[in-house]
């Protein structure tokens, strides 16, 4: 019998009787592996209710301490649930078990035990000042939660990048109604278990499932009781997020696109160069926000580099999530596949050279339901080709030569969006001058998708506003006040 999703609200899941229910499909397959009650405005209105009283109830009234150790007690009991995790994490992407075992999940639990940890140990400023009476005066800042939090999560590596906001969001007092991507529901449900099974107090974590405009993610963003909305997706989207937050003045975090260069000297460690971009153009089928889409390689170097990363590419095994022998799964939907195979028929009829894929494997019967896409590499296209100035998230890059550091900077900054950037030379002074002047949220010298979760994250450009990460999530999840005390 086929599962039936339904909101998580006030510590309980839903009744499914009289709900509408849309089919979750495997990407893998097509399978229907579960039907999701989409959450009526009126479920809204009782998930954003229920976390708001949460916020006068034992969950308000716990000291940092406390809830420090709650949030613990939740990263525990994921690690000890860590197979269901992975499970329903590869039914929902279809992504390799390698991916979610080492990556994923582990870093969505320890996103909580960070967060906690931070929020118990950082200070806040205070100042002695003098006074006309000569007696002085005191100025204390205190941080207090801000309310409810609308958290709106991706599809890509929904339980890592959920958990990057619910995190910080608990940590700080708050309390949250999760709108998952509907093509991803399921951790979300499967967290709301543990939730509930360490004692969580009940409206702190709710979850509403549904799709975005005129559905559950509109009366989420639009609820009048939701304090700040925090989200992780496509600019277009967050654009119209931002429209519906004006009103009530509430506050914003976003993560949104990228289009983000890769930058290889001919210095480069060449092995450790090539190994990078490869993770960093089709880890996750590409599906990541910090992915490299346009690939700029020094020339003495360009046609052995496009031959060492075309054989890497073509040595990826496709299968399902569970088989450990695979290294490659499907897009998250038919939907992006054909989006995406889109932009593959754009880069011929743009003149691309197509140096490997651009099109769809032949996979074994039972896979052909799935939404599987060739990872793809081109060369030879214009730097005002749609396809290397548009963000395509997919397994694909355009490799281009260039001659000299100012012509690559120029190229890497001449892009709407502002996210990453990697950069691969062991000239380091050239690459800490490189780091300021290319015009992105995160640089990564000789590395790719190292993460120290104290620092901060985030888009410059149109890829986003705010910082994510350490203390850099206070600012966004708590209201800091000033209290003065004439002495």
């Amino acid at each position: 019998m086929t599962r039936i999703i339904t909101s998580f609200i006030d510590g309980e899941f839903q009744p499914a009787e009289g709900a509408r229910l849309f089919d979750k499909r495997s990407p893998v397959d097509g399978r229907v592996i579960a039907r999701i009650a989409e959450a009526p405005q009126a479920e809204v209105d009782r998930a954003v209710r229920a976390a708001r009283a949460a916020l006068r109830g034992d969950w308000g009234r716990m000291t940092v301490e406390q809830r420090a150790a709650m949030l613990h007690a939740v990263a525990d009991e994921i690690t000890r649930r860590f197979d269901d995790f992975v499970e329903a994490e590869m039914a929902d992407t279809g992504q390799p078990s390698h991916v979610m075992t080492h990556v994923f999940i582990p870093r969505g639990a320890a996103n909580f035990k960070i967060f906690a940890d931070v929020v118990k140990n950082v200070p806040t400023e205070s100042f002695r000042m003098d006074t006309p009476d000569g007696r002085g005066a005191l100025n204390y800042a205190i941080r207090k939660p801000k309310g409810v939090i609308g958290v709106i999560c991706p599809w890509n590596a929904p339980f890592l990048l959920m958990t990057w906001k619910l995190g910080p969001a608990l940590a700080c007092g708050n309390t949250v109604v999760v709108k998952p991507s509907e093509e991803t529901p399921l951790t979300a449900a499967l967290l709301g278990e543990v939730m509930a099974k360490v004692g969580v107090p009940k409206g702190v974590y709710n979850v509403v499932n549904g799709f975005g405009p005129k559905s559950t993610g509109e009366f989420v963003t639009t609820h009048p009781q939701v304090d700040a909305i925090t989200f992780t997706g496509e600019t277009r989207t967050g654009t119209a997020i931002m429209k519906a937050a004006a009103e009530g003045l509430r506050d914003v975090s976003f993560e949104l696109g990228g289009k983000n260069a890769g930058i290889v000297f001919a210095d480069a460690d060449f092995d450790a160069a090539v190994d990078g971009i490869f993770r960093s153009a089709f880890l996750n089928t590409g599906q990541v926000c910090l992915g490299t889409e346009r690939v700029y390689v020094e020339r003495p170097i360009f046609e052995r580099f496009r031959d060492a990363l075309k054989a890497k590419v073509e040595a990826v095994r496709y299968g399902r999530p569970e088989d450990h022998a695979s290294t490659y799964g499907p897009l998250i939907s038919q939907e992006h596949r054909d989006k995406v195979l889109g932009y593959y028929q754009r880069a011929v009829d743009e003149g691309a050279t197509v140096v490997t894929g651009g099109g769809v494997p032949d996979m074994p019967a039972d896979l052909k339901g799935g939404c599987w896409v060739q990872p793809t590499i081109w060369t030879g296209l214009s730097d005002d080709a749609s396809v290397v100035r548009e963000e395509i998230f997919g397994p694909c890059c355009h490799l281009r030569p260039f001659d000299s550091e100012d012509e690559v900077v120029a190229l890497a900054n001449d892009n709407v969006y502002g996210l990453s950037t990697t950069i691969w030379t062991q000239h380091l002074a050239r690459a800490h001058r490189m780091a300021e002047r290319i015009e992105v949220g995160i640089t990564w010298i000789n590395s790719w998708f190292l993460r120290d979760l104290r620092t901060p994250f985030g888009g410059s450009k149109q890829s986003g506003i705010g910082r994510e990460g350490g203390v850099h999530s206070l600012e966004f999840y708590t209201e800091t006040r000033n209290v003065c005390v004439k002495l």
